[in-house]
């Protein structure tokens, strides 16, 4: 399945006169409507075509396409059938989330009746929204144009001449077709290195693509652990939407486990993998990444693969004298001599992966630079201060800033992330530091965004190179403390597996040890402790409750107060702030808060904060619920004629009800009062 973006230039002259008249814009958008779902009724089902925006001279067109035939043709047919006079256009085809884009501007402009019928009709919803949480991934798009040597350049760089090279020349000797019919073979490639996976995929299918194989320049990439839970069907609608294109099925195997449980898991993830991929086998082309090593779960693979033919591509590891001529060839790509000190590093008996040598060219390079390049800066010793106040990179970090209050934990987790750059800046420099832990604790009442910003800080500190992944695993005392006697130290172990490369929030981490008296809440201490220790440098860890409990928990265990270097305090947010959140709140709802409407928000809030289970944000949210609610019914009271736009969009002030307070039990006494 293909998704499109056309441009096209509207050659009538009076299509600008007519987009600054609303009337005329109203009518032709009915219009163009119902032509352009009798244009789709045509089609058979096939294909969509919609507009999706137009502007004074140009026009915006979406197209989501499972057939095969001209698009050309079909673009100006479609254009004819809208009597729309387009004299010129460009086609370029674009991912599914551009796709979700487009179909919520034709929504919101009335050139589709509803966005989410379109999604369903072509079972796309499965990969939108609720659907997909379960599974990870992402979709990028191939050059429409590679040279050749290009990609047998990169096969070289990244040691693979064993396996790609040979897979490149089979694709670039065979008979280029006008359109795919199939997949001959599909393909494993096995490679710790996340870099190298990324460069050996992509090339693999630009070659692939460039030689019609794939008829589609979309990919997707998805992340599965072993024993993983996931939606099947979720994950047959994702092959699904990659016919005509090409899925990355990235398995992130661990062949050190002997538990009987976890293997038995893991074969069954394998064959739900395989059991889609056989499906599809002939529409979509499948890599199937693994680490390297892996023999256990390859051989499940291919147990589950049947005679599907797979080539194997993987990393080679490279002995002194291949070393000595990649490091040469990474010099002349860089154009530097070499000298003794690149070579002076490599040993006669050890075996380099080409990760390994990247890292000693670059420590050389670097220092190479500064020693007989820019022999001014030999003698520079300490960081430049513009590397330490560089400012922090990604939207992540923008989301942060943006979010209202939060003062103090803003400025805490800025301090965190400029002293984590600054390490990095010391090893770049050839300066050893210890990897610095980076474990924090969230104090705050309920509502006060707590798990938001955790889960901002886990996407700011993988955009900013910080963190592999990025993603956050929450978790409670529910989560970690078994039933039985010794399953809780596997459980905390298979929570700190799933968080590599992101944080793990443990919410209410006090009530592991709150008066229980029992052995297993401290198993599950004692086991966060050593697992904080041994993934020190892949995983975060942020313990979150309330002030005082979080000071008596820390006090309790002096081994994690040790390991925790930054403490993030969540304060109350006051009336002003509360109103600021109802208005955004208010916003991504598509309403807004009159003066009035805020004037007695304010009001509410001022009482509410008095109560002692006051929820903060979270009770801004349920009274915004609340007056939505009560804005419908008075809506619905008026007389159609009377209701504006305006009206429709306005939350009043009568709209505000105050929640019913929880009434606190009265204990009666028993015996004489006074």
């Amino acid at each position: 399945m293909q998704f499109y973006k056309v441009i096209g230039i509207v050659a009538d002259e009076k299509w600008t006169e007519e987009n600054n008249d609303r009337r005329i814009m109203q009518q032709r958008a009915r219009r163009i409507a119902r032509k352009s779902e009798e244009f789709n009724q045509i089609q058979g089902g096939n294909s969509c075509y919609f507009i999706s925006d137009i502007g004074n001279d140009e026009v915006t067109v979406g197209i989501i396409d499972s057939g095969m035939g001209d698009k050309t043709k079909q673009i100006r047919a479609f254009f004819r059938s809208l009597e729309i006079d387009v004299h010129d256009f460009d086609v370029d085809e674009i991912t599914f989330s551009s796709m979700r884009n487009l179909l919520g501007s034709a929504n919101r402009n009335d050139y589709i009746s509803d966005d989410d019928e379109v999604l369903e009709k072509f079972e796309l919803d499965r990969i939108n929204g609720r659907y997909v949480r379960g599974i990870e991934y992402g979709e990028n798009l191939l050059n429409e144009i590679t040279q050749k040597e290009e990609l047998f350049a990169k096969s070289n760089e990244l040691l693979t001449s064993d396996t790609l090279t040979p897979e490149l020349e089979r694709i670039y000797s065979g008979k280029t077709c006008s359109k795919a019919f199939g997949h001959p073979v599909h393909y494993m490639i096995e490679t710790n290195d996340r870099d190298t996976r990324k460069v050996l995929s992509r090339t693999l299918l630009q070659a692939l693509f460039d030689n019609k194989r794939l008829q589609s320049r979309r990919y997707c990439f998805i992340d599965f652990k072993p024993g993983q839970d996931f939606s099947k069907l979720v994950y047959d609608v994702l092959y699904k939407s990659c016919v005509g294109g090409a899925i990355l099925v990235r398995y992130l195997a661990n062949d050190d486990s002997e538990d009987d449980n976890y293997a038995s898991n893991e074969f069954e993830t394998i064959q739900a993998l395989c059991e889609t991929m056989l499906k599809y086998r002939n529409q979509v082309l499948t890599v199937f990444c693994l680490p390297r090593e892996c023999e256990k779960s390859k051989k499940v693979f291919f147990d589950n693969l049947g005679n599907t033919g797979i080539v194997e591509i993987r990393e080679e590891l490279a002995d002194y004298d291949r070393a000595y001529d990649y490091l040469k060839v990474l010099a002349a790509k860089n154009r530097i001599r070499t000298d003794k000190k690149l070579f002076s590093k490599l040993e006669k008996d050890k075996l380099y992966l080409p990760s390994e040598l990247r890292l000693l060219f670059d420590e050389w390079y670097n220092n190479k630079l500064k020693t007989s390049v820019f022999p001014q800066y030999k003698d520079l010793t300490m960081c430049r201060k513009e590397a330490v106040k560089e400012e922090v990179r990604g939207s992540a970090y923008d989301d942060l800033s943006e979010m209202i209050g939060l003062s103090e934990a803003k400025e805490v987790i800025k301090k965190a992330l400029n002293y984590y750059k600054l390490q990095r800046i010391y090893k770049d420099k050839g300066i050893k530091q210890d990897r610095p832990a980076m474990h924090m604790v969230f104090t705050g009442n309920p509502g006060t965004a707590k798990t938001t910003v955790a889960r901002l800080f886990a996407r700011i500190m993988k955009e900013n190179g910080l963190l592999s992944k990025g993603q956050l695993i929450e978790v409670g005392r529910g989560d970690l403390v078994a039933k039985y006697v010794g399953w809780t130290a596997k459980t905390v172990q298979e929570k700190f597996r799933a968080a590599m490369g992101g944080v793990l929030f443990i919410d209410e981490a006090y009530s592991l040890v709150e008066e229980r008296g029992g052995s297993f809440g401290d198993e599950a201490i004692n086991t966060i402790v050593q697992e904080m220790e041994n993934h020190r440098e892949d995983v975060v860890v942020i313990f979150a409750g309330y002030p005082n409990e979080m000071e008596k928990f820390l006090d309790k265990n002096p081994g994690l107060r040790s390991r925790i270097a930054f403490h993030v305090p969540f304060a109350d947010y006051n009336t002003a702030e509360l109103c600021d959140i109802a208005r955004l709140i208010g916003k991504s709802k598509g309403v807004t808060l009159t003066e009035s409407a805020v004037e007695k928000l304010s009001c509410v809030f001022n009482e509410a904060k008095k109560q002692p289970d006051f929820g903060n944000g979270r009770y801004v949210r349920n009274v915004l619920e609340l007056s939505k609610m009560n804005h419908a019914a008075r809506i619905l009271e008026m007389d159609p004629e009377k209701v504006s736009d305006s009206v429709l969009i306005s939350i009043c002030a009568q709209d505000i009800e105050i929640p019913a307070a929880k009434k606190t039990a009265q204990v009666q006494k028993i015996g004489f009062g006074v």
